[in-house]
């Protein structure tokens, strides 16, 4: 290799120095340094092997050897942009079509995750005519300034920002701690008829609905699974209303979530969205992603005059990288895994609820699962800094793992599709013991023997850990049995 290699250290003060103070990173206090990775594995400068459980771009496995050899070998012969004919290209649409309904036909390659929602927003507001969309409370879509608007999980954060007039922000159809719960007969109506109120006051002010954006399974708002039937009733109101339905996938597609390749099938077969975006995973940390939407947007796009070019989007070595990530996944059967694996961690997680009070729901798909931790199953109150105190201990632990949500209380398993049975035993093994420890800390176990650990223990927990800005202070207080009741105070 041809890259200097440092001491950690001065990697630390070269970041400091020349790299954005915004640009966070995981474990501020101790960051790790990851020199290579395999599979669902990372490893230091030292040799350290860590366990990744949260790498859903690495989606076949870091640095697969299918997908390197591909990407190399095109690499060695030409890289061009699509100006000019290349059989990559085409058939690389062939190939991502061939997983979606008929419908979905045309493709546009793009970088980023943020460059496909952002083309998606054009195509949808030139196809409509109409400007207001509407989006989900805790929505993440990308960090372009389009997307900003459209992302309450990040314009929230901004405490002197103005939401824009032509965005309208419905209620997260999240069945745990939303507005309408499991408990509610018809949650998914119920939702959808908030977006129904949504579109009357966007008419009321003469104003009509270009699109409707969702996470066809929210990531950064918390592993939201949304009630069956939602989708299907938002899209009816939201076209009668003249807009379309956007399905951003760029989190959960590519056979994630176990029972099919697309996150937006778990809807029924009879929901099919007017565009899909895809990113992260699509190329295995290859810049790459796709707008992929009905002839009738594309040809409306077209007729605008304004000719759609982009300088590296759907290139024939991001092209070779694709078609080489779907041939693994199909090779290697990582769909069937995801589905055998995740429904294994499911359950070993469901018994751990049983045993721990400080878990109050286990929600997700296949490899895309969400723990959110409370202190009180009652009334719900997050335990947000037992969450970071989790993730902290998983990585002294050598296993990473992420917390977010709303209230950055919801643990993130979504790692490489290579992921297994083993590697599930270890976490949920490592998981009850930290939990055990932190509920005898809180006093929420009612039959346990607590131990006696250095009194006055202080530790600063920060969730830029977790690429978050909040800075969490845990003060452990840890006494003898006879004494008071251990208590962490945030």
């Amino acid at each position: 290799m041809s890259v200097q290699e440092l001491e950690k250290k001065k990697t630390i003060d070269l970041r400091k120095k020349h790299i954005g103070p915004s640009c966070k990173i995981f474990f501020s206090h101790d960051p790790i340094k990851i020199v290579r990775a395999k599979g669902q594995y990372m490893y230091d400068e030292n040799g350290q092997q860590y366990l990744d459980c949260i790498n859903n771009v690495a989606h076949v496995g870091h640095c697969h050897p299918d997908v390197v050899t591909a990407g190399a070998q095109q690499m060695e012969m030409l890289n061009t942009n699509t100006r000019f004919l290349h059989d990559n290209l085409v058939l690389y649409a062939q190939r991502l079509q061939a997983t979606l309904p008929d419908k979905l036909s045309v493709c546009y390659f793009v970088n980023s995750g943020s460059e496909a929602n952002d083309l998606a927003l054009r195509l949808a507001r030139q196809y409509t005519g109409n400007k207001d969309i509407i989006t989900l409370e805790n929505a993440y879509h990308g960090h372009v300034s389009s997307l900003i608007d459209i992302s309450p999980y990040k314009f929230h954060q901004l405490s002197d920002a103005e939401q824009s007039q032509f965005v309208h922000v419905a209620p997260s159809p999240d069945v745990y701690r939303g507005k309408y719960r499991a408990g509610h007969p018809d949650p998914a109506t119920a939702y959808a008829d908030e977006v129904k109120k949504i579109i009357n006051n966007v008419h009321k002010k003469g104003r009509k609905i270009a699109a409707f954006i969702a996470e066809s399974l929210q990531s950064c708002g918390g592993q939201v699974i949304p009630p069956v039937g939602y989708f299907q009733q938002v899209a009816e109101l939201v076209r009668k209303a003249g807009g379309i339905f956007i399905a951003d996938e760029v989190q959960v597609g590519f056979g994630r979530i176990g029972s099919d390749f697309w996150a937006f099938q778990l809807q029924g077969q009879d929901f099919v969205p007017d565009i899909i975006t895809m990113g992260k995973p699509i190329g295995n940390g290859h810049p790459l992603s796709c707008v992929v939407t009905t002839r009738e947007v594309a040809e409306a796009f077209m007729s605008s005059g304004m000719e759609y070019f982009n300088t590296f989007g759907g290139n024939p070595v991001s092209c070779a990288i694709g078609l080489a990530v779907l041939d693994v996944i199909e090779k290697e059967n990582l769909q069937g895994n995801a589905l055998q694996v995740g429904q294994y961690l499911t359950n070993r997680l469901e018994k751990l609820k049983e045993k721990h009070l400080l878990i109050g729901d286990i929600r997700g798909r296949g490899l895309f699962v969400g723990v959110e931790l409370v202190r009180d199953r009652a009334k719900l109150t997050p335990a947000t800094a037992e969450a970071q105190e989790v993730i902290y201990k998983l990585k002294e632990q050598h296993i990473l793992l992420s917390a977010d949500g709303p209230h950055r209380n919801v643990l993130k398993f979504k790692p490489p599709l290579c992921f297994t049975t083993e590697d599930v035993d270890l976490v949920v093994e490592k998981l009850d013991l930290i939990l055990t420890e932190l509920e005898e800390a809180l006093g929420l176990k009612k039959h346990t023997t607590q131990s006696v650990v250095t009194e006055n223990c202080k530790r600063k927990l920060s969730a830029e850990g977790n690429g978050n800005s909040e800075i969490i202070e845990r003060d452990e207080r840890v006494q003898q049995q006879n004494k008071t009741n251990k208590r962490i105070k945030t």
